[in-house]
């Protein structure tokens, strides 16, 4: 059955729909919102959200783009509303508790992320980049993960991001500029390898 018939079916309340949906989409989601969160358990967290706003909001969706450019910009957009709200929640003040009371010693460190996809041999290098990645522009960060991450044309990241290809092309040239900067401060000489 093709993706529109799906999300159809899944706008009358189809579990068997959404779960044929669900096939072909979870690993795609889930890794888009794992180059996001940098966390399998958060990843695991917005695969769900996803899927309950597509079994929410199928019978709104009115076939302007395609199935798949939908269903990206709900992962992207949950994926940067969850970062956000952890953010917000640090900054109120609950990062703290890792802290040891009258001093400025980490009680605990956060834990390298390297992304599931990565080949052993490159697994230091990818914390290095993930690391880096953080640091971009959140246009800059959709661009890069979609595009060199997840490996979607250029068209299709401009179609998911509502905007020209030219823009995804600008966006990722800035990225990679931004990412060899960051590197370089790393480790010298080799922020070229982007």
């Amino acid at each position: 059955m093709d993706e529109e018939n799906l999300i159809k079916k899944i706008s009358t309340g189809d579990e068997i729909a959404l779960k044929d949906l669900f096939g072909s989409y979870s690993t795609k989601i889930y890794n888009t919102a794992l180059g996001y969160t940098q966390n399998i358990e958060d990843a695991e967290e917005i695969l769900q959200d996803v899927f309950l706003i597509i079994f929410k909001k199928a019978s709104k969706f009115k076939f302007n783009s395609s199935v798949s450019t939908w269903i990206y910009r709900i992962t992207i957009n949950k994926s940067l509303d969850f970062l956000r709200q952890k953010n917000s929640i640090k900054r109120k003040g609950i990062i703290i508790s890792i802290f040891r009371k009258d001093s400025n010693e980490l009680i605990h460190e956060p834990v390298d992320f390297v992304h599931p996809g990565v080949k052993l041999e490159n697994a230091e290098n990818a914390k290095l980049l993930f690391k880096v990645v953080e640091t971009l522009q959140e246009n800059q960060k959709t661009v890069f993960i979609l595009t060199q991450v997840e490996g979607l044309p250029q068209q299709e990241v401009a179609d998911i991001m509502n905007t020209t290809r030219k823009s995804v092309e600008s966006l990722l040239q800035r990225a990679k500029v931004n990412l060899r900067k960051s590197l370089e401060k790393y480790y010298p000489g080799r922020g070229n390898s982007i």
